[in-house]
């Protein structure tokens, strides 16, 4: 597997919409192309909250939401970035539970001690730990959905796209 600094060089983000091209489309690991790929990115970015537990509720339910509108519309990569908001919504609020400002290193580059049970005995910030406690569940159900790993292979084997010229051509 490529890593994601050269899958950034084989990816135009810039020029491509992924909806009409979703075979350009590259996984990468993590939340690869989460900021960048279009239009998907306009399409969830404005839900993406993480305040608090109830932020993250609301965020959480509509972005699970449109991965499931995509799923059912067989659209990989929007199901495949709602689930990188998801996964974003986990590890982002965790970010500032565990370090003050969100700041895993200080002024002159040096690690700052993490907050949490096992090392100071208590969250940073307990509003952000429960908004990614929220945000965890829905990831776990995104990524574990049976329909979604199918697409995902799909996408991988090119299958998912085969016969998709000859779709100006079928009668409605």
């Amino acid at each position: 597997m490529k890593s994601n600094n050269e899958l950034y060089e084989l990816v135009d983000f810039e020029n491509t919409n992924f909806r009409e091209e979703p075979e350009k489309y590259k996984i990468g690991r993590g939340q690869f192309g989460v900021l960048m790929c279009q239009p998907y990115k306009s399409e969830i970015l404005p839900h993406w909250r993480y305040k608090n537990k109830a932020a993250a509720e609301k965020s959480a339910h509509k972005i699970f939401g449109l991965f499931v509108k995509y799923i059912e519309d067989n659209d990989f990569v929007g199901a495949d970035m709602a689930k990188k908001y998801l996964h974003m919504g986990f590890t982002r609020p965790m970010r500032y539970a565990k370090y003050p400002g969100g700041n895993k290193y200080d002024d002159d580059g040096n690690e700052v001690q993490a907050h949490g049970p096992d090392t100071t005995g208590e969250w940073y910030d307990k509003d952000k730990r429960e908004a990614a406690i929220v945000f965890r569940k829905a990831w776990k159900s995104a990524r574990e959905n049976s329909t979604y790993k199918s697409l995902k292979a799909k996408h991988i084997s090119g299958e998912l796209y085969k016969n998709e010229s000859l779709k100006a051509y079928m009668v409605q």
